[in-house]
């Protein structure tokens, strides 16, 4: 690994977790860009069906400080 991209790892290690999924996604978009239109379709299909769950009672929630608590808290 060259001395700029163990830095560059080093950096990112830093970030708290939802940052570092973020930077991992923008990575892999990189690769292949054309698939973003498919992914951002399955994703919003996937919201859908989780909302109508929802709906019917088939699955509960929790509010977003708690997730966000519990992935804050997870170690890096």
């Amino acid at each position: 690994m060259a001395h700029t991209m163990r830095q560059v790892l080093a950096d990112a290690l830093t970030l708290p977790p939802v940052e570092r999924a973020e930077l991992i996604e923008r990575l892999h978009e990189s690769f292949n860009p054309t698939d973003r239109e498919r992914l951002d379709r399955l994703w919003a299909q996937e919201a859908e069906d989780r909302i109508d769950a929802y709906d019917r009672g088939e699955i509960g929630s929790s509010s977003a400080a708690s997730v966000f608590e519990k992935i804050n808290s997870w170690k890096k």
